[in-house]
């Protein structure tokens, strides 16, 4: 018997209404701090240097912005609408740092539907003390059938000291 933790299930585009929203939550740990640079490209000092960053105006190593951008991009793959969603645009404000060990929780708002299966979503993403780090907008071109599949498995990848 499957786990409903294991099974992706979209909502469609007729399926979703204005004011709708879903959450998808994310803890930022030293590991995927580390593999997100490696990834991105962005080696940015204030990410993965503890002495740079304590010299700069965060006072502490930070995540990349986009880190928490792709927190947006993963609720929207996986949550709402959920596979089948085809990202269109992204708008983005950073409001404050994001820091390692911090949770992140994303939520997804139905702004208004469009034509051709647009939608738009209000993105806003708060830390575990309630304060917003980012918000923002996307719109996305939700799946018009219903897909119920099993997640993939991912590789647990950690960085050795």
């Amino acid at each position: 018997m499957s786990d409903t933790l294991d099974i992706l299930e979209n909502i469609t585009y007729d399926e979703l209404n204005e004011g709708d929203s879903a959450t998808f939550t994310r803890t930022l740990t030293e590991d995927e701090l580390v593999l997100f640079a490696a990834v991105s490209g962005d080696v940015n000092p204030v990410h993965l240097d503890s002495e740079f960053a304590a010299e700069s105006m965060f006072k502490e190593r930070i995540a990349h912005g986009m880190w928490s951008g792709s927190l947006i991009s993963a609720a929207l793959a996986t949550v709402m609408p959920g596979p089948g969603t085809v990202y269109l645009e992204q708008s983005l404000a950073f409001k404050r740092p994001v820091k390692l060990d911090d949770t992140l929780t994303v939520t997804l708002s139905v702004l208004r539907k469009e034509r051709r299966n647009r939608v738009v979503f209000q993105c806003e993403v708060r830390n575990q003390n309630d304060e917003k780090v980012v918000t923002g907008e996307a719109k996305v071109v939700a799946p018009s059938e219903k897909i119920s599949l099993r997640k993939p498995s991912l590789p647990k990848i950690t960085i050795e000291s």
